[in-house]
C-alpha cells in the first residue's frame, strides 16, 4: 500500500492520513517501536483519521510505514471464509442419554454387562471382535462417565453439525473401535480397558481438520486452514495425553477421526449432511452397536 504524501498542518507537525481508526493505531505501535514519537487525532475536514509527527521524523516515518506494509502484505485480520455449517447439533445429547442408561442399567445387574462389554488382551485369542464397539459405551464408574460425556457432548456435538448426525457419529464409532484395536497391539501386558474416550477424540479429530472444507473454495484462506488443524491439535495434547489415562486408545482414536475427517471432506455433495447418505450413516452406527451387543450377550 502507498503511504501517502506529508501534509504540513498546524501547530507544528506533519499529517500522515490513515484509512480508519485501527490502521492509525496499528501505524501509531510501528512507529512508536521505532522511537518515533507519534500522536493519533481525528480531523473533521475531510482527512478522517491521522498520524501528527515531528516534521524532523516524517520521513524516517514514511520509511518504516512503507516497510511496514511490504512485510505484512497479504496478512489481513479478517478473512471472509465460506459458511461450512459450522453448528452444534443435539443429536448428541442422545448419544449421551444411551451412555448414562447403559451405565445406570450395568450398575443394577452387577459385573455382567461390563465383563461381557470390555475390551481385553484377550479379544484377538477369543475372536471377541465386538469388545471393540461394545467397550466404547461402557465406563467404570459415574465420575468416568461424567467425564467422558461432558467432553463428549461438544466434541461429537459440533461434529455432528459440521458433517451430519450420522456421519459424525458413524466416523468417531469407528475411530473409538480403532483405539480400542491400537490398545490391543501397543499395551506391553494384559489390560481391560472400557470408555467412551477414544470416541471422543475420534470427534474431536473430525474437528481437527473440518477446516479443511475451505479448500473447496476458490479463495481459500490457507493460514485460516492451519490454524484450525493446530488448535484441533493442541486440544488434543490437552485432553487426551493425560498419563493417567489410556492414552493409546486416545491417540488411536484421535488418528481415526483425522482419517475419518479427511475421507468425509472428500464426499459429494449429494452424500453430505442432509443427505439419505447420511441417515443411512447414523442407521449404520445404530445396528453396528445393536449387533455388538447382541453377540456380546449370547456369548454370555
Amino acid at each position: 500500500m502507498q503511504i501517502d504524501p506529508v501534509i504540513p498542518t498546524e501547530p507544528a507537525g506533519v499529517v500522515l492520513p490513515a484509512r480508519s481508526r485501527r490502521q492509525a493505531m496499528d501505524w501509531s505501535l510501528v512507529l512508536a517501536s521505532q522511537g518515533i514519537e507519534v500522536t493519533i487525532d481525528h480531523q473533521p475536514d475531510g482527512l478522517g483519521w491521522v498520524l501528527i509527527v515531528d516534521p524532523a521524523q516524517a520521513a524516517a516515518a514514511q520509511a518504516h510505514l512503507r516497510q511496514y506494509q511490504r512485510e505484512n502484505r497479504g496478512w489481513a485480520l479478517r478473512r471472509r471464509l465460506r459458511d461450512l455449517g459450522f453448528r452444534f447439533h443435539w443429536g448428541a445429547l442422545a448419544w449421551a442419554g444411551g451412555l448414562m442408561a447403559l451405565h445406570a442399567l450395568s450398575a443394577a445387574t452387577g459385573e455382567g454387562l461390563e465383563l461381557a462389554g470390555c475390551m481385553t488382551h484377550t479379544v484377538a485369542a477369543t475372536g471377541e471382535w465386538w469388545r471393540l464397539v461394545t467397550a466404547t459405551m461402557l465406563h467404570a464408574d459415574a465420575g468416568h462417565l461424567a467425564a467422558n460425556v461432558a467432553t463428549g457432548l461438544v466434541t461429537l456435538g459440533l461434529a455432528m453439525g459440521r458433517y451430519g448426525a450420522g456421519w459424525a457419529l458413524l466416523t468417531a464409532l469407528l475411530a473409538g473401535a480403532l483405539g480400542n484395536l491400537a490398545g490391543l497391539f501397543l499395551h506391553p501386558g494384559p489390560y481391560r480397558g472400557l470408555g467412551a474416550s477414544g470416541m471422543v477424540m475420534g470427534a474431536l479429530g473430525l474437528l481437527t481438520v473440518q477446516s479443511l472444507g475451505v479448500w473447496q473454495s476458490p479463495r481459500a484462506a490457507w493460514r485460516s486452514v492451519l490454524a484450525g488443524v493446530a488448535a484441533g491439535a493442541l486440544l488434543f495434547v490437552f485432553l487426551g495425553l493425560n498419563p493417567r489415562s489410556d492414552v493409546i486408545a486416545h491417540a488411536g482414536g484421535y488418528a481415526g477421526g483425522l482419517l475419518g475427517g479427511l475421507l468425509l471432506n472428500g464426499l459429494p455433495a449429494r452424500w453430505g449432511p442432509r443427505t439419505a447418505a447420511n441417515l443411512a450413516a447414523g442407521a449404520a452406527a445404530g445396528l453396528l452397536a445393536l449387533v455388538c451387543w447382541l453377540e456380546a450377550l449370547a456369548v454370555r
